[in-house]
C-alpha cells in the first residue's frame, strides 16, 4: 500500500473508531477452495479485494498440521481470515482488532457466510482483551502501525498459545520479514519461513517446540 493511499483510507485502518465517511463495497472472493461474500467500507484494509499478503499467508495454511483447539485471528479487519478457516476447517475461531468500524462487517460478513456459530468477533487491541489460548494464532502485522505493534504482535503471541501451538504471520521481505523471523526465534526459540510468493513470507513459530 502506497502511503498516499494509506491516509486516504486509513485515517488509520488500525485506529479504533475511523471517521472518513462510509463508501460501502460487495464483492465475492475465492479463498481456501470456498467463495465467500464480503461487504466493506472505508477507513479497513484492502476494502477493495483480500490483499495479496493473506491470500499468501492462506495458502501454506492447507500443509501446515495443527493441534486441536481454537483459532486466533490477529487484526481480523472485515474478516476473510477467520471466516476462510471457520467455514473451510470448521474450526471455532476468535477473530479481534482494533477497529470498531471492521469488527461490525466482520460480523456482518461472518453471518453472510454462515459461520456466526463458529467464531466470536471482539474488539482488542493487540492481545489486550484477549483470554484464551489457542491451537493456531494467524496475524498479517499492519505494518504502518509501527515498529513496536508489530513487534508485540508476534512476540506476545507465545503467551496466548496452547503447547504445540503456532502463530504464522505474513510479511514483505522489504518490509521486514527478516527482522520478524528474528523476533519470533528470540521469543519461540524457533520461526521458519513456510512459504513465499512475490516478496512475501510466510513465518512460522511453534510454541514449546
Amino acid at each position: 500500500m502506497v502511503e498516499s493511499k494509506a491516509k486516504i483510507d486509513g485515517e488509520m485502518y488500525f485506529t479504533s473508531n475511523p471517521n472518513s465517511d462510509h463508501h460501502y463495497q460487495n464483492f465475492d472472493f475465492e479463498l481456501l477452495g470456498q467463495t465467500l461474500h464480503f461487504i466493506t467500507d472505508s477507513g479497513v484494509f484492502s476494502k477493495s479485494t483480500v490483499d495479496f499478503g493473506t491470500r499468501t499467508m492462506l495458502e501454506a495454511l492447507p500443509n501446515t498440521k495443527l493441534i486441536e483447539g481454537k483459532v486466533l485471528d490477529l487484526g481480523t479487519g472485515y474478516g476473510p481470515v477467520g471466516i476462510a478457516v471457520a467455514k473451510t476447517f470448521d474450526r471455532e475461531v476468535d477473530m479481534t482488532d482494533v477497529n470498531e468500524r471492521a469488527l461490525d462487517l466482520a460480523r456482518k460478513n461472518a453471518e453472510r457466510n454462515g459461520v456466526s456459530s463458529l467464531v466470536n468477533i471482539f474488539q482488542s487491541d493487540v492481545y489486550a482483551n484477549v483470554q484464551d489460548k489457542y491451537a493456531l494464532i494467524l496475524a498479517n502485522p499492519p505494518i504502518r502501525a509501527g515498529k513496536n505493534v508489530v513487534t508485540a504482535m508476534l512476540q506476545d503471541a507465545m503467551h496466548h498459545l496452547l503447547p504445540g501451538g503456532k502463530l504464522i504471520a505474513v510479511l514483505q521481505k522489504k518490509q521486514g520479514a527478516p527482522s520478524a523471523q528474528k523476533n519470533m526465534a528470540s521469543a519461540f526459540g524457533n520461526a521458519k519461513v513456510i512459504h513465499k510468493n512475490k516478496g512475501y513470507y510466510i513465518l512460522e513459530s511453534t510454541y514449546g517446540d
